[in-house]
């Protein structure tokens, strides 16, 4: 009991020794920062033994990194970004540009996107448009426009990826309004904060449903504010929609279609649809604990993924899918500055069986598949969500949707600066079991191990370049043994720099 009274006592000591401001904006502090428009150009070459890139050097880079094992590539980057936490306004902007030259495509012809915009993707030639786009925040509220990366900010430094939407995909031309940032509620003192937007994109890859469309929408709040522990909670929502099918019928592409897609009521098209919601959706929560000290901290997290109706995490029909993680960083000791462990499993997806004999068991969710928009949730090629769930850019057939998407995964990352050298690290062991729409898929299953060490260092007299190595291998029988190597010289720098 005495033990119990204590940490009270020090609870609130540590609280009141904190300003009693009812509502602890950034903005109440002194604007001290300047502006800066910064560049980038570097060069990339990539050669490997397989007949794919190996896993980590070409998943969860937007698709940046070309999936033939051998290509060269350059990028040009100028952007603006936001610096003025605590000025009432602040904006950013980006160009970012990159061309590549590779080995013919590992995958099927018929499996090539037709959208040409912001990705272009030939046989021996591709160019993304990674970033165009302006954001401005007016004081609480951020508005975005443009081709930008469209992601649930799950994603973990050195993790494997959110299960929603992560950075595996390129960017798409999209427009966002919210709030970005933990914002303290008024009157609280900043011990509860929320965070929550909507984001409205185009899917323009054009497989098997052309100009469908992205709703995206999510909500998140978190209690602790300026005290050591902090407890969050995020729901997420998106969906697929309109858009027009093989035919040419229209799938909804109409404000009550959109109505419906953000309720996520039944649509009046297909037989499908009508008994569903209209749209593709999926949905993903999280809870999180971060510990916080001085110079580190640790966060620990659950992230569950939804496919049919909402369950609060925990409970639901496919409790044993999820990611669980752990993820510290340190600023003290520069050997190790961030060390992610997590494991992944989506073997589960509320059993095999959605209905028989009149009884419907809601199973058989088979993750990122869907019956209407044969792409699946996937944007040129590659998984929306965790790049674990393997994307159709290896499939070598024709097959435009998800056959790998009941696996679990171990994977840790650790990353840090050794006497000038920054390097990550990582290692993922995946066990693959197929999903629960092809007969065969007990004959599929398979196992890989992918490796990545990523080592870069800036050479002041090479006139400032920075030169990068990536090491990548993969062993297992999911792919076969593969191994590819990265080599990068970039230079960046400031433009100009002004208050």
């Amino acid at each position: 009991m005495r033990k119990v009274f204590a940490t009270i006592i020090v609870i609130v000591c540590s609280v009141s020794m904190q300003a009693w401001d009812w509502w602890p904006l950034p903005m109440a502090k002194p604007d001290t920062c300047r502006d800066s428009i910064l560049y980038e150009v570097s060069f990339a070459a990539t050669a490997g033994s397989g007949k794919y890139n190996a896993f980590w050097m070409q998943s969860g880079e937007q698709g940046s990194v070309s999936a033939s094992p051998y290509s060269g590539s350059l990028r040009t980057l100028v952007c603006k970004p936001a610096t003025r936490a605590n000025r009432w306004f602040d904006y950013e902007a980006a160009v970012d540009l990159i061309g590549m030259v590779h080995s013919r495509q590992p995958y099927s012809d018929a499996l090539i996107p037709k959208g040409p915009f912001p990705v272009y993707l030939g046989n021996y030639g591709s160019f993304i448009v990674r970033q165009f786009y302006a954001h401005v925040r007016l004081y609480i509220v951020d508005i975005a426009a443009g081709v930008m990366p469209v992601t649930d900010g799950m994603d973990t430094p050195l993790g494997s990826g959110s299960l929603m939407l992560s950075h595996n995909a390129p960017s798409m031309p999209a427009l966002r309004i919210g709030f970005d940032r933990w914002t303290p509620i008024p009157g609280l003192f900043g011990y509860a904060e929320l965070k929550g937007g909507i984001v409205h994109a185009w899917l323009t890859d054009n497989i098997g449903v052309s100009h469908s469309k992205l709703h995206y929408k999510w909500i998140g709040m978190q209690l602790g504010g300026c005290l050591p522990v902090n407890v969050s909670y995020e729901l997420h929502h998106a969906a697929q929609w309109g858009g027009y099918d093989a035919e040419g019928n229209d799938l909804g592409n109409n404000l009550s279609t959109f109505k419906r897609v953000f309720l996520a009521q039944a649509g009046s098209g297909s037989y499908n649809e009508s008994h569903n919601a209209a749209g593709n959706h999926t949905g993903s929560q999280q809870i999180a604990v971060t510990l916080k000290g001085a110079q580190w901290n640790v966060k620990c997290y659950w992230q569950n993924f939804l496919e049919d109706n909402f369950n609060f995490i925990g409970m639901g029909h496919n409790l044993p899918d999820g990611r669980w993680g752990v993820s510290a960083n340190q600023s003290q000791w520069p050997f190790i500055h961030t060390l992610t462990i997590e494991y992944v499993c989506t073997t589960d997806q509320s059993g095999p069986m959605h209905d028989q004999d009149g009884i419907i068991y809601a199973g058989n969710d088979t993750y990122y598949y869907n019956y209407i928009y044969q792409q699946g949730w996937n944007y040129y090629l590659r998984s929306l969500g965790t790049p674990l769930i393997t994307s159709p850019i290896y499939n070598l057939d024709s097959y435009t949707q998800t056959r790998n998407s009941r696996i679990q995964a171990w994977h840790a990352g650790v990353g840090g600066d050794i006497y000038g050298y920054q390097y990550l690290l990582m290692g993922t062991y995946t066990r693959n079991y197929g999903d629960y729409v092809h007969n065969d898929w007990y004959d599929m299953q398979s196992e890989n191990t992918a490796l990545m060490l990523d080592v870069s260092k800036r050479v002041e007299k090479a006139w400032g370049l920075e030169f990068g190595v990536r090491l990548a291998a993969d062993f297992g029988t999911q792919w076969g043994n593969q191994v590819s190597g990265m080599i990068r010289i970039s230079k960046k720098g400031i433009l100009t720099s002004y208050r």
